[in-house]
């Protein structure tokens, strides 16, 4: 079974990249955001939609980044293997969710939400000194950290 994941870097006018650290099934994950595809849906549509989601933020989605070139079995379900696309997002407007300055550091709200579903995310910038594959959990993301970082 495949799952395929879509996923926007965002880096700002000050060179910071926008991370969403995640409480998800017992871990803690620093990750780009973004998410699943949903059926009927177009790639550049689902990171639209989870721009909107997670951060209520219209973006513009740019240039293809990357997909995943190698096998890599999902961290959440053995029978799953996860292809991640890349994209290149830029913000319509301000980003108005609140960012934290530390990682993992929930508000109010968000603990709410853990409490209800046992999951929570939050947001934050990185700066462009600060970023690199080390800065992200996952192993898809560590390859684009380091293409970004090389790229840009």
């Amino acid at each position: 079974m495949f799952n395929i994941r879509v996923y926007g870097i965002l880096i700002s006018e000050n060179r910071e990249v926008l991370v969403s650290d995640e409480f998800i099934r017992g871990n803690y994950y620093t990750k780009f955001p973004g998410g699943g595809l949903e059926f009927g849906e177009g790639t550049r549509d689902c990171l639209r939609r989870e721009f909107m989601e997670e951060l209520n933020l219209r973006v513009e989605i740019g240039e293809h980044i990357y997909t995943t070139d190698f096998f890599q079995i999902s961290a959440f379900n053995p029978k799953h293997q996860i292809i991640s696309i890349y994209y290149q997002a830029y913000a319509l407007e301000p980003i108005t969710a609140p960012l934290r300055d530390k990682p993992f550091h929930f508000d109010e709200r968000q603990m709410e939400v853990y409490q209800a579903t046992g999951e929570t995310e939050t947001f934050r910038m990185i700066p462009w000194e600060m970023f690199s594959p080390e800065t992200v959990s996952l192993p898809i993301d560590k390859v684009v950290a380091e293409l970004v970082k090389r790229r840009y």
